[in-house]
């Protein structure tokens, strides 16, 4: 464990650097801090991997959602169209990979009626305030609203199910809720007004990814 929170406190380091870097533009720092950051990230779940030889199908299935993650996080540094193409594509399937992963393994749960309504209900809000500027996005943008809700919701549920302990369900619905924040904050700075601040979003992006990745240490 110990070598895990050492990780995280690495990251306390390089990510508020990317994020002076971003404000700065400068680009050769964001090369090297982002995949830094990102790999810190896959270290924490391989250590999980080695050190404990149970529930190794969730981990890695876990892994493998980050690993997409990490493809759209080099695609993004990036400023083309097409690289944020590639990049909205591989984290719509990183999401999908952690809400089918998180389904599998905690059951569909037909409680939670109210956290579904509600993030229902924030996810048409969020979609209605950037319709007017997403043009020829529209359909991709539906599709990514409707697997990253599905994410979120799929964690906040785990407080309901079997398999997961509560701190567990705490950092999985913590991390999707960071990490649902995070797109929100890059989807309103591209589609709706462009602000100054809007790299903060890596702040959350990475906080959210951290609680997900620490998700696979915490078997009892």
């Amino acid at each position: 464990m110990s070598a895990v929170y050492g990780i995280g406190f690495l990251m306390l380091i390089t990510v508020p650097m990317l994020v002076r870097a971003e404000f700065r533009n400068n680009r050769r720092q964001r090369y090297v801090l982002k995949p830094l950051s990102s790999s810190l990230l896959v270290l924490i779940i391989l250590i999980a991997l080695l050190m404990d030889p149970g529930n190794q199908p969730y981990k890695a299935a876990i892994l493998l959602g980050l690993m997409f993650c990490f493809g759209g996080d080099m695609a993004l540094m990036f400023e083309s169209k097409k690289a944020f193409l590639v990049g909205l594509v591989l984290f719509l399937i990183g999401h999908g990979v952690y809400a089918a992963t998180l389904v599998v393994y905690n059951g569909f749960l037909f409680r939670g009626f109210l956290v579904t309504g509600i993030i229902t209900l924030i996810s048409l809000l969020i979609f209605a305030f950037l319709h007017s500027g997403l043009g020829s996005m529209k359909i991709p943008v539906i599709f990514y609203v409707v697997v990253i809700s599905f994410m979120l919701n799929s964690a906040v549920l785990t407080f309901d199910g079997d398999f997961f302990n509560p701190t567990q369900a705490w950092l999985l619905s913590t991390g999707a809720a960071l990490f649902y924040i995070s797109d929100v904050i890059l989807a309103v700075n591209r589609f709706k007004k462009p602000f100054a601040y809007n790299r903060i979003n890596l702040l959350f992006y990475y906080a959210g990814q951290y609680g997900i990745a620490l998700s696979t240490v915490y078997f009892i």
